[in-house]
């Protein structure tokens, strides 16, 4: 048993307290040129009844796409912008049914972290960040994309994984590439 005494004199202890996420945008742009194709996640009542909604991602085979995220929170607070001040706290972890993608091959990094992942951003440490991201889809497919935010302040690392930190975001999209 551990006693712990604290006087009105002494200091709180920090929090860490997790972003509350009420959209989640994911844009890809097709590197050759054409329209960005976005879909979104949504949950504006956060806790409250309502389930969150979502959109299908549907790609087109064999293209190559730069993909952004963007989080917005309560009351349109910009969140994408304190994870980028933030960068080094935050990671973004992938993951999707193998075969969707001919680049990035494999399954991602949620389950391992050294799973492949096209990083197109990183923090000052040179770790990835995931705000930005390069993806070129296979063949006619379909299957699910999972996206996760970690908040790991202290402990990102080349090695830290999923397990790492707070989850901000943990998302499964519906994915076609058709």
């Amino acid at each position: 048993m551990f006693i712990i005494s604290c006087s009105d004199d002494d200091a709180p202890l920090p929090e860490n307290e997790e972003e509350e996420i009420a959209e989640v945008v994911l844009t890809f742009t097709p590197v050759s040129g054409g329209t960005p194709l976005s879909f979104t996640w949504a949950d504006p009542d956060g806790e409250g009844p309502q389930n969150p909604t979502m959109e299908t991602i549907s790609l087109a085979p064999n293209t190559e796409y730069l993909m952004a995220i963007e989080l917005m929170g309560p009351n349109d607070e910009d969140i994408t912008e304190e994870i980028a001040e933030e960068d080094d706290e935050h990671m973004f972890f992938f993951g999707w049914t193998e075969g969707l993608f001919s680049s990035p091959s494999g399954s991602g990094n949620i389950a391992a972290r050294s799973g492949m992942v096209n990083y197109e951003d990183a923090d000052a440490n040179n770790q990835p960040v995931g705000l930005r991201t390069r993806w070129t889809t296979g063949d006619a497919a379909a299957g699910t994309f999972r996206v996760v935010l970690k908040h790991q302040p202290g402990a990102k690392s080349a090695t830290s994984t999923v397990e790492v930190g707070e989850s901000d975001v943990d998302i499964t999209w519906a994915i076609a590439i058709q």
